[in-house]
């Protein structure tokens, strides 16, 4: 995706009406569809009660909706270069929030998986046209700003759909929690809709896939996707299973405390803004590998049986994850001569380790339990480590003419 940034006297400023309705709206539609999509996390174990499922069988609910955005999220991209930004968007909320209620009025576990198939990708939608609308429609000296609070209703609506259906889990059953989220999924949608502007500066482009070709052939650019990958892939695996072991002996918590237990997703809320300060102050690979040995602290104390570290645990393991994805997805905007598409191409390899690892820590847990859950996300974040160790190499991407900051 190619964008053209629009003369700034056509742009909204930070402090103009027109910036706050677009901060609102996209506050809530980043709220919206990540409530969505991880909503489901916390009720695994239920899935696997009522229909009689493994942990990794369980796991479905999350990955195909996951794989389904992946597989979803270039092509849609190149769709909103013609069919424009704010319909892309709508549309993409909309279906998102009806085929939640779907998903709770499911007859069985077959067709709860078609609806969260289809789910993954009503939600490419947003974050496929988002980031464009913003650098069309807000001043460059307001954008990053813009951009923070949108990527804040992106995880404080990862952790509010797994906080409210855990609470609302155990008061009525996971089919009632399921229905709250669409309803506030909906809401949200209604909201963008009524108080979004229209864009002003897009303009229709023909679809063209050599650019995306271009993303695949800078090396420096697959070891940040395969960064992408590793990060998501253990990170994903930690929070699909944890309310497996919490649930039972020796903690035995309800599904109303595992839920709440999310609120660590706060720690990636503090750790992300605090990995930029970082990078402008000593470099991306510095940082990067930082952000890994926080990560594996955070899995050696997750092994405890005292909860107290446990959730400490979970609070390096959380942060290290969101600063380094921080990281990786700036390092790939900055490299990239096509950033759009270099976004998009990032977010699939993202996606997709999501949707396959979070399985495959399944079948982990099933076979070894928490142990081999811990093992197995460490490989992952050794891996992520070895790869920003490469990257002290990383040329500089042809298209600069000083190199790049690294």
């Amino acid at each position: 995706m190619t964008v053209t940034r629009a003369p700034e006297n056509q742009t909204h400023r930070r402090g103009s009406k027109g910036f706050r309705r677009i901060n609102l709206a996209l506050f809530a539609a980043g709220l919206a569809t990540f409530m969505v999509l991880y909503c489901v996390q916390p009720l695994l174990p239920e899935f696997a009660h009522d229909f009689r499922l493994t942990p990794a069988g369980a796991s479905l609910a999350i990955s195909v909706a996951t794989g389904a955005l992946a597989l979803s999220i270039v092509p849609l991209s190149m769709l909103s270069e013609r069919w424009g930004r704010m319909p892309l968007m709508r549309a993409s909320l909309f279906a998102t929030a009806l085929l939640q209620i779907a998903v709770a009025v499911s007859p069985n576990f077959e067709v709860l998986l078609v609806f969260r198939a289809l789910q993954g990708i009503a939600v490419a939608g947003l974050p496929a046209a988002a980031m464009a609308y913003l650098a069309e429609e807000v001043h460059r000296g307001s954008l990053g700003f813009a951009v923070g609070l949108y990527i804040g209703g992106n995880s404080i609506g990862g952790m509010a759909g797994r906080v409210i259906t855990g609470l609302v889990t155990d008061l009525g059953g996971w089919r009632w929690a399921v229905g709250v989220i669409g309803a506030a999924s909906l809401a949200c949608a209604l909201l963008f809709r009524a108080v979004m502007p229209a864009s002003a500066n897009f303009r229709p482009k023909p679809i063209r896939l050599g650019t995306l070709g271009a993303c695949f052939r800078d090396s420096g650019l697959l070891r940040l996707y395969l960064i992408g990958m590793l990060l998501m892939g253990s990170f994903i695996v930690i929070y699909n299973y944890l309310g497996f072991r919490l649930m039972a002996a020796p903690f035995g918590l309800s599904q109303a405390i595992v839920g709440l237990i999310s609120i660590a997703y706060l720690a990636g809320t503090v750790s992300s803004p605090v990995a930029g300060r970082l990078v402008d102050r000593y470099s991306r690979r510095q940082v990067l590998w930082g952000t890994a040995l926080v990560s594996l602290a955070g899995l050696g104390l997750m092994l405890s049986d005292d909860l107290v570290l446990v959730v400490i645990g979970l609070l390096l393991v959380t942060a290290g994850f969101f600063a380094g994805h921080t990281v990786a997805t700036g390092w790939v905007s900055a490299r990239a001569a096509h950033p759009g598409q270099a976004s998009a191409t990032y977010q699939l390899c993202y996606y997709l380790a999501s949707s396959v690892g979070g399985s495959v820590g399944g079948i982990v847990f099933a076979d070894d339990g928490w142990v081999g859950v811990t093992v197995f996300t460490a490989a992952l974040t050794l891996g992520m480590l070895a790869l920003g160790l490469s990257l002290r190499k990383l040329a500089p991407a042809a298209r600069r003419l000083t190199p790049v900051t690294t």
